[in-house]
């Protein structure tokens, strides 16, 4: 990476990524620390058996694609297009779920929940639906309905890609008929959220947090001078924020392109972090976080430890396991193992 001193103090607040259509689709693929998963590679915790049996769950669908399998009697009305992988975070479902996308056949697709409505608003719902037909399998990391609308565009369109012979793998904290739960009334929206669980074979993951096994305590944070010692010596790319202004910025910026902010970047800085007041900047934070965990990028930060920016009044709300693992994530990120 460049060691131009300029570089070494670029804002993320500067950054104004753009992401057509087509890039979007180009990005539904692993995250890079998944890039080589396997299902061999993960490492269940043998005092969790659940976690064994996810990994023969995983093995099983794939092998469903293989000549004479479960996936080549599509008429079968036995077999639901569909595998959830329910479970709390750190307990390693995203690993098994790139790991199926590595092991299964054909044109297939890997991404959040967020990029593919995203990709709905970029390309329309009929252009998104086009693009992904005929794919042997989507998988959709973080599944979470946050709004009504979300629920019936996936509910649709999972619908009609399932119908014509694709299948479905999923990962959540929140089991599929709870979906929604306690973020909006999703007894209103009960057709929708109960088309969406009749396409899984759920599979329950217990387990304690991977992360919290290496390492215990609390995010990492700097005193103002150390931290700005820091960036000055670091050697490669990275930007140095106020909270408030990536909070700001994060307001600008679809969550879709979020790791696009981070093309380059090495590291991360951010000054003067204090405890949230608005649920929506700390959804924003938590979409954020997720896109560093997934690139990797380490943070360096002064003022509040990160993992202590969610009040008690959110932690105990309808989106406290977003908030728990964006905490598990912060802590693993502020480690400076990565620095």
């Amino acid at each position: 990476m460049s060691s131009d001193a300029t570089r070494h103090h670029e804002h993320l607040a500067d950054r104004l990524p753009t992401l057509t259509g087509e890039q979007m689709v180009d990005h539904l693929v692993p995250p890079r620390q998944f890039a080589t998963a396997t299902i061999e590679s993960y490492r269940p915790d043998l005092d969790y058996p659940s976690q064994t049996d996810a990994v023969g769950a995983v093995q099983a669908f794939v092998a469903a694609w293989r000549p004479g399998g479960l996936f080549s009697r599509r008429r079968n009305k036995d077999v639901l297009p569909g595998l959830y992988l329910d479970g709390g975070f750190g307990v390693g479902k995203t690993h098994l779920l790139a790991a199926l996308w590595h092991a299964a056949p054909g044109r297939k697709y890997f991404g959040t929940f967020i990029e593919y409505t995203a990709l709905v608003g970029a390309l329309g719902y009929a252009g998104a639906a086009k693009v992904l037909a005929g794919a042997s399998l989507l998988c959709i990391d973080e599944f979470e309905l946050d709004d009504p609308g979300d629920t019936r565009i996936m509910s649709r369109l999972l619908g009609e890609l399932a119908a014509s012979g694709t299948r479905i793998a999923a990962t959540s904290n929140t089991p599929p008929n709870a979906l929604g739960e306690g973020r909006f009334a999703a007894q209103d929206f009960l057709r929708e959220i109960d088309a969406l669980s009749a396409q899984f074979t759920t599979i329950r993951i217990d387990g304690l947090d991977y992360r919290r096994r290496d390492m215990q305590g609390h995010a990492f944070s700097l005193e103002r001078d150390d931290l700005n010692a820091a960036v000055a010596s670091f050697r490669g790319a990275i930007t140095i924020d106020r909270f408030d202004d990536l909070l700001t910025h994060l307001a600008k910026v679809h969550p879709s392109r979020y790791v696009k902010l981070l093309d380059g970047l090495d590291a991360i800085a951010l000054t003067d972090v204090h405890l949230l007041v608005s649920q929506t900047d700390a959804l924003r934070l938590v979409a954020f976080v997720d896109r560093l965990y997934d690139a990797q990028v380490p943070v360096l930060a002064s003022g509040v430890p990160l993992d202590s920016v969610f009040p008690d009044d959110m932690l105990a709300g309808g989106y406290r396991k977003k908030y728990l693992r964006a905490v598990s994530r912060l802590i693993a990120l502020t480690s400076g193992e990565g620095l």
